[in-house]
């Protein structure tokens, strides 16, 4: 699923919201309603597969 993380400019809260390519208008903060919105770089955590490095994400401030 095309899951990405915005930033409000207006009041700096962080949101995920689920975007097509085929979206034309721009993704509104779902905290205040503000179209002035700007996709953050995302992080993900891919494991190894081992029991160590199970667990061991980081997920950005204010998720998780």
């Amino acid at each position: 699923m095309p899951l990405f993380e915005f930033k409000c400019k207006k009041c700096e809260k962080k949101f995920e919201e689920l975007v097509f390519s085929s979206r034309k208008e721009p993704v509104e903060c779902s905290h205040c309603g503000s179209k002035e919105t700007e996709k953050l770089i995302s992080t993900f955590c891919a494991g190894n597969g081992s029991s160590k490095s199970a667990g061991q994400c980081n997920a950005p401030s204010g998720f998780g």
